[in-house]
């Protein structure tokens, strides 16, 4: 296995504290590795094997643990005196699994670590339950630098490789199997109806399958685009793909794909007063290998897909993003942690001069001193523009932060 370090630093560092660690990822990012890394982790630490219990709730192995019950009678039948290391993959699931989780914590010197595919693991009734004792870590695809290391890459033609990323995406399994491509679409497909049908049309009971399935479609194909309900219902209805569509139920089903860490939802806020707006939001896909598996392969809007990529390396690095909006203009990205606040343009080019206009201009119309940057893929580039920052997006991705 290659350690996905940030990950497994974050498990370490939350060691031993009182809170129960909920790993949280779309499916087949690297969660139940992660696990497997960690329990590695221990038994170097010289833990015993008796004290980590490990279980994985996809294997039929575990088949009768089917509600809170059963999983705190097998857990509770395993526990010694000394402190036991609990690691529970797809807890989710075990009926009412967040009962046993409390009840480990009240009745054991126990430190857990739990996994999941969708947000309902962070449901209200966990919330409840155990409010404010619990640390989530969110688990993303590889980063272009993980995707490197994952394939043995050297630093040598990086633009092919980049755009390799780009067709295949940065599930880890992708770079076993990535010379054969009747195996990578077979796999990114399997992926895709896995987290469809068991995420939501099971999860929540779907009876439009076909109008979930649309939806889902016109999201991949409007990646970094203005969206809501109404204009995704305008689509459908003009188009005749579905007619008469109701807006709730749009809601509903966008709910549903976030939920499902499939799409991810960022909303606009104002620049200057830092507050959320109720204009339309954007999109963005948690994988750009789902998003070619959902529409053939095809390389449409290239800007926006390199957008996609920007904003999930913003979330590895642990900002908080949402769409800058001044009073004219519109800023791709906020970036914003305890310690700092970043602005982002990305282009493909600044080679127009009209484009690069536009986009200087987004990112003077915002008076402050925050670093403010272009990320374009240019490979001869002026790297200043009246203190704005011009980076390769390449370079950019393969920075330590």
């Amino acid at each position: 296995m290659i350690i996905r370090d940030n990950y497994l630093k974050r498990m370490i560092d939350a060691k031993d504290t009182e809170f129960i660690k909920v790993i949280t990822g779309v499916r087949r990012s690297g969660k139940s590795t992660l696990l497997l890394m960690f329990k590695d982790y221990l038994l170097n630490e010289k833990v015993k094997e008796e004290n980590i219990i490990h279980l994985n709730f996809e294997s039929a192995k575990y088949d009768d643990i089917r509600n809170y019950k059963d999983l705190y009678k097998f857990v509770a039948d395993k526990i010694k005196k000394d402190k036991v290391y609990l690691l529970l993959d797809e807890v989710q699931n075990v009926e009412a699994w967040e009962k046993a989780i409390n009840s480990f914590k009240v009745d054991f010197d126990i430190d857990i670590y739990i996994t999941g595919s969708n947000a309902y693991l962070l449901s209200s009734e966990l919330s409840t339950l155990l409010s404010g004792r619990y640390i989530e870590i969110k688990m993303y695809p590889l980063s272009f630098k993980e995707f490197l290391l994952f394939n043995n890459y050297d630093n040598l033609n990086l633009s092919d490789k980049f755009n390799e990323y780009l067709k295949y995406g940065g599930l880890p399994a992708i770079t076993m199997i990535k010379d054969k491509d009747e195996l990578v679409l077979s796999y990114l497909n399997d992926i895709y109806n896995t987290i469809v049908k068991k995420d939501i049309i099971d999860r929540n009971k779907i009876k439009d399958i076909a109008l979930l399935e649309n939806i889902i479609k016109f999201l991949a194909n409007n990646i970094g685009n203005p969206i809501s309900s109404t204009k995704i219902s305008d689509y459908l209805n003009s188009n005749k793909i579905i007619t008469n569509s109701n807006h709730q139920t749009i809601d509903n089903y966008l709910n549903m794909l976030e939920k499902s860490f499939i799409m991810y939802k960022v909303n606009r806020t104002d620049v200057k007063n830092k507050t959320l707006l109720k204009t339309l939001g954007k999109y963005y896909i948690s994988d750009i290998g789902l998003r070619n598996i959902i529409l053939g392969f095809r390389n449409i809007d290239e800007g926006h897909i390199l957008e996609n990529v920007v904003y999930l390396e913003l979330l590895r690095r642990g900002y908080k993003v949402s769409i800058g909006k001044t009073q004219e203009y519109e800023v791709d990205f906020v970036a914003e942690n305890p310690n700092n606040i970043k602005y982002f343009q990305v282009t493909k080019s600044l080679a127009n001069e009209d484009v690069k206009i536009r986009e200087v201009r987004s990112l003077e119309s915002i008076n402050d001193n925050y670093e403010k940057i272009i990320l374009t893929m240019d490979k001869t580039i002026n790297n200043d523009f009246n203190g704005i920052k011009v980076l390769n997006i390449i370079d950019w991705l393969l920075e330590s932060e």
